[in-house]
């Protein structure tokens, strides 16, 4: 009995001890690493200099995406290097998103086209699109501008920033899920474009502005106040996965002086549902609620 005791006492306690110790550091320093790095992976890419709305729109949506990845489990990276837009970084994401601007060199640009002719996604906001010759963003990339957003040239925009009533116009659609028929946008600035987007086959337009939302703008110019027509403000080219909101710039107190944030993007539901949905699409992600 004593001998019994003595030979279980010394020699197995301290082994049992061990493995249990070294199950349960490398149990917690290697599972949540492999989990982070089976995660779909979303990958944003901005510039945020020159226009105040667009660097306030692009700290709240780094801010946002951040919070979506941990609530819906997708990894978010954000970089201000365009030069990390190139194939061998590119492979790693399963998403990239434009916060406010394109990419400009060519070794960029011809990483991205073949990303998407590859089976990338996309999702582009507000300035990501803006083209206009001349200015310091020329239409100066066929691909990017006419065949893959559809949207040609930047033609005018509404001012000040304001809401609009928002059409679904494609209800069947996954971005459309558990969102109305109408949807109140927060403020922005309306980009329109030099080409028809509805006489190109390959754009599948999913909201338009409302003509309930006319007029749209304030001024004080009278050509930035829209009193008709038909603006698509959220579109996919079905050839592509891809999405490209309009949306994407923040309303500054420039008059008064004090570039105080005067609205956002984001902490709207149904405008926050509508990205998020895009988010899911986009990545495969379903969302299990």
């Amino acid at each position: 009995m004593n001998r019994e005791i003595e030979c279980w006492q010394p020699v197995h306690w301290p082994a049992i001890w061990a493995m249990a110790l070294l199950w349960f550091f490398t149990g917690c320093a290697v599972s949540p690493k492999k989990e982070a790095q089976d995660l779909p992976r979303v990958i944003a890419f901005y510039t945020a200099e020159n226009d105040r709305a667009h660097i306030s729109f692009v700290h709240e949506a780094n801010r946002w995406f951040e919070r979506m990845g941990r609530e819906y489990k997708f990894a978010y990276d954000s970089t201000s290097n365009w030069d990390l837009l190139n194939e061998d970084h590119l492979r790693n994401y399963q998403l990239v998103v434009f916060l406010d601007t394109r990419p400009e060199t060519s070794d960029q640009r011809s990483a991205f086209e073949q990303y998407m002719k590859n089976g990338g996604a996309w999702m582009g906001f507000h300035f990501s699109a803006f083209a206009l010759t001349p200015s310091a963003f020329p239409q100066n990339w066929d691909w990017y501008h006419n065949e893959f957003l559809g949207s040609g040239q930047y033609q005018s925009n509404t001012w000040r920033p304001t809401s609009a009533r928002l059409k679904v116009e494609a209800p069947d659609h996954p971005v459309a899920r558990q969102l109305p028929a109408l949807i109140t946008s927060s403020p922005n600035e309306w980009y329109r474009w030099q080409n028809n987007l509805r006489e190109d086959p390959a754009i599948r337009a999913l909201l338009s502005i409302d003509p309930s939302s006319f007029p749209l703008g304030t001024g004080p110019k009278p050509h930035e106040i829209w009193h008709s027509g038909d603006y698509p403000v959220v579109w996919t080219n079905m050839q592509y996965r891809m999405i490209y909101f309009n949306m994407g710039h923040n309303d500054i107190d420039y008059e008064g002086g004090t570039n105080r944030e005067l609205s956002f993007t984001f902490g709207n539901p149904e405008q926050d549902r509508l990205v998020r949905n895009a988010i899911l699409w986009l990545t495969g992600i379903h969302e299990n609620r």
